[in-house]
């Protein structure tokens, strides 16, 4: 194992637990303050490698603090995940055998949405049909209100997204539940489900909303990146500028047809198909569970 963690370690870690997620600005900005407070030497782009001595400690434990890009507004963010898989982690959840089945659920809504969301209305049916005990509307919403206090869930207009967080913990599940059902990221390579789609049928790739912006930013002609199609779709930022007689060649079911139309901004539709087993894992946002008396272990002095 590398170095032992140090008082400065052990205030980051406690933060972070308390706090569940943060954005890379508050990451620097804790750990400079982690520094200053215990006279430790602070280096300005020392966060990396401070986080990766931490994990050294955490991995033992199954945890890790991960960073990933928010499919919300493109920022960076740090979480600290539960990395096991073990009957005793599924055990250990907060969340009753009918409130997992219900975010199981909600997530196969997700998943099989081209837009990434799901409405509360779509959600409220699955809940009077769950296979272990029915879930009436008030306990439904109690449940969803819950699932984004715990950051498991975003919403935004009564439609319902997987937050940052739960893909940073959940991202190596999906991927190995739903396969190639669920693609990257062509720019970051990370999960993605709110996205733009290429419109070629035999390329298809998907960009973050925020990817797309910050892959086009100054170009004229917007293309796919991998295939070089025209890009149809808005790119956030930028104003749209409808395009007469775009004529644009699809192949639909083996034959060419010529198009003559306005490119919209619309996303194609793109289904998937999987029936997801999961049950929640270890919360480590504001209740930790049997881990938190080892994790305290490492910074008793403050807890």
């Amino acid at each position: 194992m590398a170095g032992s963690l140090s008082d400065c370690h052990r205030r980051f870690l406690q933060s972070l637990m308390c706090n569940g997620i943060i954005v890379r600005s508050k990451a620097i900005a804790l750990h400079r303050n982690c520094c200053e407070v215990h006279n430790t030497h602070y280096t300005r782009d020392g966060l990396d490698e401070f986080i990766d001595l931490i994990n050294s400690h955490l991995e033992p434990l199954f945890m890790q603090i991960r960073k990933s890009v928010s499919e919300e507004d493109g920022l960076q963010y740090y979480a600290l995940v539960n990395m096991a898989e073990t009957d005793i982690t599924r055990m250990s959840s907060d969340y009753a055998d009918n409130e997992l089945e219900l975010f199981r659920k909600t997530m196969d809504l997700i998943v099989d949405s081209e837009s990434g969301r799901a409405s509360s209305t779509d959600i409220l049916n699955c809940a009077d049909s769950l296979n272990t005990r029915k879930m009436k509307k008030k306990e439904t919403e109690l449940l969803l209100t819950r699932l984004v206090r715990d950051k498991w869930l975003n919403e935004k207009h009564g439609e319902y997204t997987l937050s940052t967080r739960c893909i940073m913990e959940m991202e190596q599940y999906i991927q190995k539940i739903y396969q190639d059902m669920v693609k990257t990221c062509a720019i970051c390579h990370n999960v993605v489900f709110q996205s733009q789609m290429c419109d070629n049928m035999s390329c298809g790739i998907k960009m973050h909303i925020p990817c797309v912006a910050k892959y086009f930013k100054g170009r004229s002609d917007p293309q796919c990146p991998v295939c070089n199609a025209f890009w149809p779709h808005e790119i956030p930022g930028k104003h749209a500028v409808p395009l007469p007689g775009a004529q644009i060649e699809c192949t639909l079911f083996g034959h060419a047809e010529m198009i003559r139309s306005r490119v919209t901004a619309k996303e194609r539709k793109h289904e998937f198909s999987a029936n997801l087993i999961f049950s929640m894992s270890l919360s480590c946002s504001h209740e930790i569970s049997h881990t938190r008396p080892v994790l305290y272990s490492f910074f008793s002095a403050y807890c």
